[in-house]
């Protein structure tokens, strides 16, 4: 019962088979704007740092969370407010209603965790996420680039000052404190794989593993990826992998190489990629990896 358009309801009168309170003015329950508003002071205190959300609420329900929280408090509740941006799917908003939604059990049965890590990150938190296998594929060929930039080099523990000294943690954290952006903070990362590449070709493996662990260390800490050892994590990805069968496929093929059987190497090459290995022929040696996709 409004006294004008423009109110918000502070107190909902129940329809049969709701849950209900009695009060003074009628058997009900608290409005949507007032439970949230509760239920954000009761677990986070009068005063906290981020409230998250939709943007689709900033409008009426944030704004009428703030009208009330602030009445009864006194005071300004919330330091930041991040509006997401909608996950989608063919441009449509991913949602329960429209049945165009999958759970994140189910993606994890086909892609590496730090593969859905890095695919929500390459997009600014208040933009659309655009859900696709693409998307998804594109962002685990990212995260290999990332973790080559890793292989052969040691983990150093870096000093404080080592950290704060160092140009890409300065452009890295320049990139977080702009509004949290995720992307100029990832190309940054990507920036300082290049620079790693380009120092182990010039033989500063001193400086390049220098890097490697700065890069280890910004992508772990801040965003939960690059956790892995870089060979462990190229191999990961397969369920039921023999990887006894996989090196006894590869030593063959060697073999054939060897005796310039091309047709053998190549049909064995074949066999490997048909179960999902691929293999990189290196300086050192024959070096496989699988897909971050499962079976």
């Amino acid at each position: 019962k409004k006294r004008d358009p423009l109110d918000f309801t502070l107190w909902k009168k129940s329809k049969p088979g709701e849950p209900a309170w009695e009060s003074p003015w009628s058997a009900g329950r608290p409005g949507w704007h007032s439970e949230c508003a509760v239920m954000a002071t009761k677990y986070l205190g009068e005063y906290f740092d981020i409230h998250g959300g939709g943007t689709d609420l900033k409008f009426p329900h944030h704004q009428n969370e703030i009208a009330q929280a602030e009445a009864f408090f006194g005071h300004k509740i919330v330091e930041n407010w991040l509006h997401v941006g909608f996950v989608e799917i063919n441009h449509e908003k991913m949602s329960k209603s429209k049945g165009n939604f999958f759970t994140l059990r189910e993606v994890l049965k086909i892609y590496h965790p730090e593969v859905i890590r890095l695919f929500i990150l390459l997009s600014h938190y208040r933009s659309p996420l655009d859900y696709s296998t693409e998307n998804l594929d594109t962002a685990k060929t990212a995260l290999q680039r990332l973790y080559t930039a890793l292989n052969d080099f040691p983990k150093i523990k870096l000093e404080k000052t080592q950290i704060e000294q160092n140009v890409f943690y300065a452009d890295f954290v320049t990139a977080l404190n702009d509004d949290l952006n995720t992307p100029l903070a990832l190309s940054v990362l990507f920036n300082l794989a290049r620079e790693i590449n380009k120092l182990r070709t010039k033989n500063e493996f001193e400086k390049a593993a220098e890097h490697a662990s700065l890069l280890c260390y910004l992508g772990s800490n801040f965003f939960g990826i690059l956790e892995h050892n870089p060979s462990d994590f190229a191999k990961s990805g397969k369920e039921n992998l023999d990887a006894q069968k996989i090196e006894l496929l590869i030593k063959e093929r060697e073999d054939a190489r060897k005796n310039k059987n091309w047709l053998e190497a190549d049909r064995i090459r074949k066999e490997l990629k048909d179960l999902g290995i691929e293999l990189d022929d290196t300086a050192n040696g024959t070096v496989w990896k699988c897909s971050y996709i499962a079976n």
